[in-house]
């Protein structure tokens, strides 16, 4: 046995005639190492003195966890399981703690979840879940609630027949623990409202909570603002009623409670002061209340990137995809708006005319007493 012959030789038959010959350590070996531990081996019976083997000493403790003494397992081992299945414990425990404001008065916390439209493509769900709720779908789901997932689930709000609304799941998104927000991105628009729960593996799903209705604007109708909103403070009252606020339709309890609560404030139109305290209004005093509305119309459209567009004669500027936006002054009358595009070489023209009226009248102002209702 030679160190050429044996450079010959692939890994897989080093090893075998290693292992045939009592190399200890020889299964993490490379080839050279393998070679060399032949090569000594066949010396050691030539001259009859004992192989030292080529593999390097492994500490004691490391040792100790490959092979345990008396079938204990080790503490490093025992530790990184106890963080790893507390990791997803955490991952899927769904419960939320209390937060401050009115929220903390409270003195039973219970479920509820709120979903709000912040643009044409996105929708912002929010939610507060008890443990008791996390302990109660653990029993409900029994042998399956170890493979179940949490799961925000977002259900399409579809007309059924003879006018009455179905829903229709269009989309799950897996969701963790430690987390109380979550913003869902919006392709189309949508009438849609969500819940959040667990989903088994055999497809079996026990909800948690269910949010309020909403339905997303279409994109044409947002400023080119809307995409950069801020936090929801900067813009309350309008998100507020694409939300549903204000629509005796779609309003939710719930939606005006988590606006109130982060909100310090109330919601919606000021309510009649009724009581006493406040001094009764002359009714021959004249009322000091004015209010001033104008109006303006934002004209879009799409044709030709290298098209020549005017509106009411005047050129309007063409983006490099076609499309164009304009500002319009809407007075108190009717008008009517010619919007004509010709072809970059005179060839062909296509005109269309807009005709938009304004009606606005001013009313009385009104005022009321402390007594009215």
């Amino acid at each position: 046995m030679t160190t050429a012959s044996l450079r010959e030789k692939p890994v897989r038959d080093l090893a075998r005639l290693a292992k045939q010959h009592g190399v200890q350590g020889w299964h993490s070996m490379r080839k050279d190492q393998l070679i060399r531990a032949l090569v000594r081996k066949a010396k050691s019976r030539l001259d009859g003195r004992p192989v030292v083997s080529a593999e390097p000493a492994r500490p004691r403790a490391e040792a100790a966890r490959h092979v345990p003494a008396g079938g204990q397992r080790d503490p490093e081992v025992a530790r990184r399981i106890a963080e790893a299945r507390e990791r997803l414990a955490r991952a899927k425990n769904l419960a939320t703690g209390p937060e401050g404001g009115r929220a903390a008065s409270r003195s039973r916390p219970r479920d509820r979840m709120v979903l709000m439209v912040r643009g044409p493509h996105w929708i912002h769900a929010f939610w507060e879940l008890t443990a008791r709720s996390i302990t109660r779908a653990q029993a409900a789901l029994g042998p399956e609630w170890h493979g179940a997932r949490p799961v925000l689930r977002v259900l399409e709000i579809e007309s059924g027949i003879q006018g009455t609304p179905s829903e229709r799941v269009v989309r799950e998104i897996e969701v963790h623990g430690g987390v109380k927000n979550w913003f869902i991105d919006i392709r189309e628009p949508l009438r849609c409202r969500v819940e959040i729960g667990y989903l088994a593996g055999s497809g079996r799903f026990h909800a948690l909570a269910r949010s309020n209705a909403v339905s997303t604007p279409a994109a044409s109708q947002a400023d080119t603002l809307d995409a950069h909103w801020g936090e929801i403070v900067d813009d309350c009252e309008r998100i507020y009623a694409m939300s549903g606020g204000y629509s005796p339709e779609n309003n939710s309890t719930e939606l005006q409670e988590l606006f109130e609560e982060r909100l310090q404030r109330p919601m919606g139109p000021p309510a009649a002061r009724v009581a006493g305290g406040e001094q009764a209004r002359d009714e021959h005093q004249p009322i000091d209340f004015q209010l001033e509305v104008d109006a303006e119309m934002i004209v879009y459209g799409a044709t030709k990137p290298d098209a020549y567009v005017t509106l009411q004669g005047e050129p309007v500027k063409v983006q490099a995809d076609g499309t164009f936006r304009v500002r319009v002054e809407m007075p108190n009358k009717r008008q009517v708006l010619p919007i004509i595009a010709s072809a970059a070489d005179g060839s062909a023209r296509q005109t269309v005319v807009m005709a938009v009226e304004r009606n606005t009248k001013s009313m009385e102002p009104y005022g009321r007493d402390s007594g009215e209702y």
